[in-house]
């Protein structure tokens, strides 16, 4: 019988994923010319980089901070989803798309 061995993820591991995450989210942004969704969902994909990185430092500092910082920031991601999502329904209901090019309507 073989005892199975524990392979240990370090800190640059975490790091790198939430830096690609990151970089994805902003290529996602730059990008995307077409779609609101999509633009919300990269940055929605910006902020949990930064939350996963936030958490990773606030592990290796066995700092406590960190983590609550990065609850509230999923709070704030939450609700301007939330916001969002609720502006685009409106905004299909009345003008019947959601394309980018057509709100250049909502400038003052």
């Amino acid at each position: 019988m073989t005892s199975a061995t524990s392979v240990q993820i370090g800190m640059p591991f975490y790091l790198m994923v939430s830096s690609r995450l990151y970089v994805i989210g902003v290529r996602g942004r730059r990008v995307n010319r077409r779609s609101v969704l999509i633009l919300l969902m990269c940055i929605e994909l910006l902020l949990l980089a930064v939350n996963r990185q936030l958490i990773v430092y606030s592990v290796y500092r066995d700092d406590r901070m960190g983590q609550v910082f990065a609850l509230m920031v999923l709070t704030v991601a939450a609700g301007e989803s939330a916001v969002g999502l609720a502006i685009l329904v409106v905004y299909f209901r009345v003008h019947g798309t959601i394309a980018i090019r057509s709100m250049n309507l909502l400038h003052g």
